[in-house]
């Protein structure tokens, strides 16, 4: 069979007598998560810049009459950014629901390039938007591509690798898309003190992909296979009722979005907010820098300001993500060695001491990058277990289903997270320090990684273990 490897010795490493045709499909679904990735953090290094530079247009007259000061609407600026967050999850989770089914009844490869198509069309119209309400409208649809994506493409890779290399394979998938989160720090350094509006632009190139995804991936016979016994067994392919009916499906079910509560409340709730701590904290010393104190005009200071904080977000965040990579694939294999269990439960806990020492002690440009790379590697790593450990717990006619449902069911709960961030940086908010309501607010939100302990306590141990069919 084409999309089979030809042995299963263990004998071999993970990587050793694997065909090209199942590295061709690792590579195709890394790229679709890699530019999903892209495409993702673009706006979180963007949040800022974009939606202060839209607040200020709306907010012209009152800003120019002296009826509203900048710092007040830099504070609106934080909500609304911890808002479109929330609402990006919230489409995140609808997309994943809805393409998670799809992928098991249309297949995992059409699936795949409906949401890219998706998420790169609308990434695109993102440096069009003119006002907040379109803000709004554009994430949501970004995110139901975002969300879509990674349940066919984790379904895929897992379907065509042999078990002994199944877990390191999904384990680079989930750690490429570190790639596509440096990619984006990259290209934000290089053309955001252009426009944000042109970086966007550039996100929407990953549409190319799927010329090559039609012209080189087929259905995986796994995926046949399963189609044709449930139609014989008179089971649908893709029922999201499926995975409540039966009692082990269920407690893997529910298992399965209270540990993806904990990554995706961590990471979208606090750790990509590092990227507003550090605006905030290094702004001082970029204003007082003599390259900017020379500059007379105040719109010209003013603009080479936000520069320089973009500068410094885009570096720092970039450090971030070399360690968000290291991170995933370094949980990929220790979960090969001490199991997934294990493996999880000690990523909980360094997340969590990850985020509170960062919101706690960077207050420079050298503590920034000295904390980043923990902070990614920490928080990142959980990712990995869902692409490794998702698909295990769920038959071929419910896999993708099973993937998306877990693991955007717990972007709909994780949602709150970003606003309570809002709400919390609002309420402990110093007027002489810009970051202590953001400091705050951070340390107590990190609590939501007890509820990847809640979850390890239902989860089954799948390492060594076949795929369910």
């Amino acid at each position: 069979m084409a999309d089979t490897v030809a042995s299963d010795d263990t004998r071999l490493r993970w990587y050793q007598g694997v065909p090209r045709y199942a590295w061709t499909v690792l590579i195709i679904s890394a790229l679709g998560w890699m530019f999903d990735t892209f495409d993702q953090h673009l706006f979180n290094l963007l949040r800022a810049q974009s939606v202060t530079e839209l607040l200020n247009q709306q907010y012209a007259e009152e800003l120019a009459s002296g009826r509203m000061t900048a710092a007040e609407v830099g504070n609106i600026a934080k909500a609304t950014g911890g808002n479109l967050t929330a609402v990006f999850l919230l489409g995140w989770a609808a997309g994943g629901f809805l393409f998670g089914m799809i992928g098991d009844k249309l297949g995992r490869t059409r699936t795949m390039m409906i949401t890219i198509l998706i998420y790169a069309l609308f990434t695109g119209l993102n440096g069009l938007v003119q006002n907040i309400p379109q803000y709004y409208v554009v994430r949501f649809m970004i995110a139901l591509g975002v969300g879509g994506e990674f349940a066919a493409g984790a379904a895929l890779v897992a379907e065509v690798w042999p078990q002994r290399s199944r877990a390191m394979a999904l384990g680079t998938l989930q750690s490429l898309s570190a790639v596509g989160n440096i990619a984006a720090a990259l290209v934000t350094l290089i053309l955001s003190a252009v426009s944000w509006r042109w970086v966007f632009a550039v996100g929407a190139l990953p549409a190319l992909l799927i010329v090559w995804i039609r012209r080189s991936v087929k259905e995986p016979e796994a995926w046949h296979d399963a189609r044709a016994e449930a139609a014989a067994g008179g089971k649908e392919m893709g029922n999201i009722l499926g995975l409540f009916r039966d009692p082990v499906l269920r407690r893997n079910t529910i298992a399965g979005v209270l540990l993806a509560v904990a990554g995706v409340g961590g990471v979208w709730g606090v750790g990509f907010f590092s990227v507003d701590l550090i605006g905030a904290a290094l702004k001082p010393a970029v204003e007082g820098a003599p390259a900017i104190t020379a500059i007379t005009d105040p719109a010209q200071r003013e603009a080479a300001v936000k520069s320089g904080l973009q500068h410094w977000r885009s570096l720092i965040f970039l450090v971030q993500m070399v360690g968000a990579g290291l991170g995933m694939f370094t949980f990929a294999a220790m979960s090969e060695r001490t199991g997934r269990k294990p493996a999880m439960a000690l990523f909980f806990g360094l997340a969590f001491i990850a985020v509170q020492a960062f919101f706690r002690f960077v207050s420079d440009v050298q503590s920034a990058f000295l904390l980043a790379f923990p902070l990614g590697f920490c928080t990142l790593a959980p990712f990995a277990a869902y692409a490794v450990y998702f698909p295990e717990l769920f038959p071929t006619r419910l896999r993708s289903t099973g993937v998306g449902f877990c693991y955007n069911a717990a972007r709909v709960v994780a949602a709150a997270a970003p606003f309570a961030l809002g709400s919390l940086t609002k309420i402990y908010g110093s007027a002489t320090d810009e970051t202590a309501g953001l400091r705050i607010a951070a340390s107590i939100v990190a609590f939501i990684y007890v509820a990847g302990y809640i979850g390890l306590f239902f989860a089954p141990e799948t390492k060594g273990k076949p795929l369910p069919t």
